[in-house]
């Protein structure tokens, strides 16, 4: 007993070493002392922010006869056909309070909207393969409308809206879209929108027009146009209501020309958000997304594309923010056991930490429901992992995003926020190995304040205070350790909903905060660490 309270106090006194002595000594000193690695972060300020309700999800158009290299995986998952009442997505979306929603996809560009004349067919969209992207135009019936908000309103997600941006629209001799929106269908459908009192938090201008575009394309000078033009719709339409929705657009892949000069023509505050989308592990149909997904200097790709988009918006002199308006990896509706298994968390919750750092306000994943990059099954809606990663991130990763770096191997990955609703600060980290076990000590860079250190040092004499220096881990591995498994473990118990449909309560283990985290082969560990000294977060 004797030995193990001596084992407990020196590593208590390891781990004040690295409280003390800033980060001079990190990369030294913790080999030295422990045989482990360290994080250092940075709590003196934080170096970015996210929205609250960062964590966004979409739903799609998709009728179930889209099909992607001969496997059709959307099923009735489309927000024309979407179970509203499985108790399972009712639950799902309700965990969050709130989850961010985007309704839209290739096919609102080609959608209408019923406007309650009954001379005008409301038809759904029919399989047709000369047509873009293999369907003939298709509407939304007004009763769906109900249905959906219906839905909304009883699970309370943030809904934005993606309307259609290509009616009215003529070829130019460039091979582009030209000439103005034909704004009045979208009008029409705010309008009624409006006049029923449905609560719509931002409603977005088109789908993957910018820069060369996906199936179509349109001039940035003419879409700026269109997006002032949405913008005097909004103020109108709702003049009367105390809040207004976001002005949003383009919801396309990042062109740093053409989101330049957007961004120029609708600043300083015609455009709230500018969206992006993410698919940068290519085709779905690629044998090699688990090795990319693997790889840190592939993962570490998309950074450019966040800071470049970041440094436009500083420079700019405008108030729009940067989203992640849609993101499902891998284009054509991803990969069956990848993009829908415990691997793509790796991914996943990669992606959400580097785009934070760069000031991202909201990650929309490609989806909620619907292909093979679900984060819910499209057939039973029985959560996959990346639904708890999700959640987890949710409702530990504070709004304050602080500067990271680990000192060993670049196959872990490590971000930190302040803790979300609590003291300190949430670590979260991804161990891409699938050999080696890390035992991983957390310090801070920068010299501590007197009182911050007086604090720690009260603590050294003794251990009766080191009980208040818990932290909550909650690791997550594969069941089986088969990263294409699609049930995650949670500190080893496999998450699965119960039989009335309700989310598993997320649990996490009590460690004692002398202890360095294990994060283990394969693993993902989200580590919350309440007595952290954090000036970024008071």
């Amino acid at each position: 007993m004797a030995a193990g309270l001596l084992l407990k106090m020196v590593g208590f006194c390891v781990w004040a070493l690295f409280w003390l002595a800033g980060s001079a000594t990190v990369s030294t000193s913790t080999t030295a002392f422990a045989g482990g690695e360290a994080v250092v972060v940075d709590a003196r300020s934080a170096i970015a922010s996210t929205d609250d309700d960062f964590v966004c999800a979409t739903l799609d158009w998709w009728p179930p006869e889209k099909c992607d290299y001969g496997t059709c995986s959307w099923g009735l998952a489309s927000l024309l056909n979407l179970n509203l009442s499985n108790k399972i997505l009712m639950n799902a979306v309700k965990a969050f309070s709130p989850l961010k929603l985007r309704l839209g996809g290739s096919l609102q560009d080609m959608l209408m909207y019923d406007t309650g004349d009954s001379r005008q067919l409301c038809t759904p969209f029919v399989k047709n393969t000369s047509a873009m992207f293999g369907f003939s135009q298709g509407c939304l019936p007004l009763r769906r409308w109900d249905e959906l908000n219906a839905f909304f309103q009883k699970t309370g997600p943030k809904v934005s809206f993606g309307l259609n941006a290509l009616n009215g629209r003529v070829p130019m001799a460039d091979g582009s879209l030209g000439g103005p929106w034909n704004y009045t269908n979208a009008a029409s459908f705010i309008r009624y929108t409006v006049n029923k009192g449905y609560d719509v938090h931002g409603w977005e201008l088109g789908n993957e027009l910018s820069g060369s575009g996906v199936g179509a394309r349109i001039d940035a000078d003419q879409y700026a146009a269109d997006v002032i033009t949405l913008k005097h719709i909004i103020d109108s339409t709702y003049q009367s209501n105390p809040s207004k929705p976001l002005v949003i657009a383009p919801g396309g892949f990042f062109d740093a020309a053409w989101f330049t000069e957007l961004i120029s023509k609708t600043k300083p505050n015609q455009m709230d958000a500018i969206t992006h989308h993410i698919y940068n592990l290519g085709p779905g149909v690629d044998d090699h997304l688990v090795q990319k997904i693997l790889d840190p200097s592939y993962l570490d790709g998309e950074a450019s594309t966040f800071s470049n988009l970041q440094g436009i918006l500083k420079s700019a002199g405008t108030s729009t923010v940067a989203w992640v308006g849609e993101a499902g990896g891998a284009y054509n509706s991803g990969h069956h056991l990848v993009t829908d298994a415990f691997v793509f968390s790796f991914w996943y919750l990669d992606q959400l930490g580097m785009s934070a750092k760069y000031d991202t306000k909201t990650y929309c994943r490609q989806t909620l429901v619907g292909g093979n990059y679900g984060l819910l099954n499209t057939t039973t809606f029985e959560p996959n992992p990346d639904y708890y990663s999700a959640l987890l991130w949710h409702r530990l990763m504070g709004t304050k995003v602080l500067s990271t770096t680990f000192n060993g191997t670049n196959k872990i990955r490590a971000y930190a926020h302040c803790a979300k609703n609590s003291e300190g600060i949430t670590l979260l980290l991804i161990n891409l190995d699938g050999n080696n076990t890390n035992h991983i000590y957390v310090t801070s860079q920068g010299a501590q304040t007197q009182s911050a250190r007086k604090e720690m040092s009260d603590h050294i004499p003794g251990l009766g205070e080191a009980a208040e220096l818990t932290r909550q881990e909650y690791h997550l591995t594969p069941k089986d350790r088969n990263l294409q498994s699609q049930q995650m473990l949670l500190n080893g118990i496999v998450l699965a909903t119960d039989a009335n449909g309700d989310i598993p309560k997320l649990e996490p283990v009590q460690v004692e905060g002398t202890q360095p985290i294990t994060v283990g082969p394969y693993s993902i560990v989200f580590a919350h660490i309440p007595s952290f000294y954090a000036p970024a977060c008071s």
